[in-house]
């Protein structure tokens, strides 16, 4: 197979990654007690051959820690559990972001410390229910409204946390503002109904994530410091479209180009069944932001290498593909089968234990014998 774009190395700011190839972020819920461990370096080791992995979503506060088992990044304890992730990718020649994300209003008291509490923008309850371990689904509580000065202080606990995560070895941050949560709650005016500077408008819904963007910037570097966005995402009970939604995102991508963010994530989920982010749109937002472009959704080795050849994308994310096949990237060169996951374990162990359906998918050498 002659060599493809996707399989050759690529620059990421100051980094030179592997290959083009991204390991997207995907919540699988194996921290106990919200701190990560030896299990979770094992299981980021194992898919080191990506050319950036990105963790699952890790919150910077006990308010966001709304689904069970998810990692924090505000303690000393999580920062060392961490660190032995970020040492095991690093030993394997790999390079790993923290994706930073705030649950806000989908969460359970159950999910959270006794001195937690569920906030967001406003005082609306998401539809839908919430995994719980003690009491198993449970509907979505309302949540409180944050004051004007709360959300100042959740723009710090972010920045707070992303130099947490500096401290535990991340080659950068991801800021998770996608698929309905804290960050995404404020952008969308479904979730969002304030009247103060950060609401109403376009510009003030995009107010929240743009100054987390630049507190982190000004913190640890801006060659530290993605972003992931969900235009016309549908997750979490949030609008996939409103009135002022293209104008709202060419707006973020332009903002956060002066800010010189090291790269700008989109997921399209149109493959899950939300709405499909435009091509207009995709190429509007790349014509705005012209640093490092990640495209997710649904891809294969043949539009990935189309889209990279093409310049619509500068990296590929892939998804659930890495879960059952640590070694995908091999895999895909090779143009082998590849194993499908089991979804009864994406966000539970199995009855073997938290191990099951997380760091036990063989690699191909071991499936083959």
């Amino acid at each position: 197979m002659t060599t493809k774009k996707l399989f050759s190395p690529a620059k990421l700011g100051n980094l030179t990654l592997q290959n083009h190839i991204v390991m997207a972020p995907m919540t699988r819920s194996r921290a106990l007690g919200n701190v990560p461990g030896p299990l979770e370096a094992e299981y980021y080791a194992q898919r080191a051959t990506a050319g950036l992995i990105v963790t699952e979503g890790t919150s910077p506060s006990a308010n966001g820690l709304g689904y069970a088992r998810i990692p924090g990044l505000f303690t000393p304890e999580q920062v060392a559990g961490w660190k032995l992730v970020t040492d095991a990718v690093h030993a394997k020649g790999g390079h790993i972001f923290v994706q930073l994300m705030h649950t806000g209003r989908i969460s359970h008291p159950l999910n959270m410390a006794a001195d937690a509490e569920i906030v967001a923008p406003s005082a609306i309850a998401a539809a839908g229910d919430m995994w719980t371990d003690q009491q198993q689904m449970q509907p979505q509580p309302t949540p409180r409204e944050l004051t004007t000065a709360e959300v100042k202080e959740v723009v710090q606990e972010y920045i707070n946390s992303a130099k947490l995560a500096v401290e535990a070895g991340f080659d950068g941050v991801e800021i998770h503002a996608a698929n309905g949560y804290l960050i995404d709650q404020f952008l969308n005016p479904k979730s969002n109904q304030r009247t103060d500077e950060y609401g109403g408008s376009f510009e003030n819904r995009a107010r929240f994530v743009l100054e987390i963007a630049q507190g982190m910037v000004a913190a640890i570097g801006a060659e530290r410091v993605g972003i992931r966005v969900s235009p016309y995402g549908a997750f979490n009970d949030v609008a996939p479209t409103f009135d002022d939604i293209d104008a709202l995102y060419l707006h973020l991508a332009a903002e956060l180009q002066k800010l010189n963010l090291v790269y700008l994530h989109i997921v399209n989920h149109e493959s899950m069944g939300a709405p499909a982010v435009p091509a207009s749109i995709i190429a509007g937002l790349r014509e705005k932001f012209t640093n490092t472009l990640i495209l997710s959704g649904g891809y294969d080795v043949d539009r990935a290498e189309a889209d990279l050849q093409s310049g619509r994308a500068d990296l590929v994310a892939f998804g659930r593909a890495f879960i059952a096949n640590p070694d995908l990237v091999a895999r895909l060169e090779q143009g082998a089968e590849l194993t499908q996951p089991d979804p009864s374990t994406f966000y539970a162990p199995g009855p073997e234990g938290f191990h099951q359906g997380y760091t036990d998918y063989p690699a191909l050498a071991t499936a083959q014998a």
